[in-house]
Protein backbone atom coordinates (compact mmCIF):
# COMPACT_ATOMS: atom_id res chain seq x y z
CA UNK A 1 0.00 0.00 0.00
CA UNK A 2 2.79 2.46 0.94
CA UNK A 3 4.06 1.47 -2.73
CA UNK A 4 0.84 2.43 -4.13
CA UNK A 5 0.97 5.90 -2.32
CA UNK A 6 4.96 6.72 -3.31
CA UNK A 7 4.03 6.02 -7.03
CA UNK A 8 0.93 8.50 -6.63
CA UNK A 9 3.46 11.57 -4.91
CA UNK A 10 5.83 10.79 -7.74
CA UNK A 11 2.81 11.05 -10.67
CA UNK A 12 1.76 14.19 -9.32
CA UNK A 13 5.34 15.93 -8.81
CA UNK A 14 5.89 15.11 -12.36
CA UNK A 15 2.48 16.57 -13.51
CA UNK A 16 3.42 19.82 -11.49
CA UNK A 17 6.84 19.96 -12.88
CA UNK A 18 5.37 19.39 -16.67
CA UNK A 19 3.02 21.75 -15.91
CA UNK A 20 5.88 24.26 -14.69
CA UNK A 21 7.74 23.55 -17.83
CA UNK A 22 5.32 24.05 -20.57
CA UNK A 23 4.89 27.67 -19.51
CA UNK A 24 8.44 28.41 -20.39
CA UNK A 25 7.72 28.84 -23.97
CA UNK A 26 9.83 31.61 -24.48
CA UNK A 27 12.41 30.53 -26.55
CA UNK A 28 11.61 30.19 -30.44
CA UNK A 29 14.51 28.20 -32.13
CA UNK A 30 12.90 29.75 -35.88
CA UNK A 31 13.95 33.42 -34.14
CA UNK A 32 17.43 32.42 -33.39
CA UNK A 33 20.26 32.50 -35.62
CA UNK A 34 22.56 29.47 -36.47
CA UNK A 35 26.05 29.24 -34.68
CA UNK A 36 28.91 30.17 -36.76
CA UNK A 37 30.69 27.49 -37.70
CA UNK A 38 33.83 28.91 -35.98
CA UNK A 39 32.00 29.11 -32.58
CA UNK A 40 32.21 26.80 -29.75
CA UNK A 41 28.35 26.20 -30.04
CA UNK A 42 28.61 22.87 -31.22
CA UNK A 43 26.42 20.05 -29.82
CA UNK A 44 29.29 17.64 -30.33
CA UNK A 45 30.57 19.32 -27.50
CA UNK A 46 31.11 16.99 -23.89
CA UNK A 47 29.38 20.04 -22.12
CA UNK A 48 26.09 19.29 -24.13
CA UNK A 49 25.96 15.81 -23.28
CA UNK A 50 26.90 16.69 -18.84
CA UNK A 51 23.03 18.00 -18.87
CA UNK A 52 21.85 14.82 -20.36
CA UNK A 53 23.95 12.70 -18.19
CA UNK A 54 23.02 14.60 -14.96
CA UNK A 55 19.03 13.76 -16.09
CA UNK A 56 19.99 10.04 -16.30
CA UNK A 57 21.33 9.99 -13.38
CA UNK A 58 18.90 11.60 -11.33
CA UNK A 59 15.96 9.17 -13.35
CA UNK A 60 17.98 6.39 -12.45
CA UNK A 61 17.91 6.83 -9.04
CA UNK A 62 14.06 7.79 -8.57
CA UNK A 63 14.21 4.39 -10.43
CA UNK A 64 15.91 2.66 -7.56
CA UNK A 65 13.89 4.69 -4.56
CA UNK A 66 10.56 4.10 -5.77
Amino acid sequence: MEAVMKMRVLLAIMVVVVMVFSGFQNVSAADAPAPSPTSAASTTTTSAFLPTFVAFLVALAFGLIF
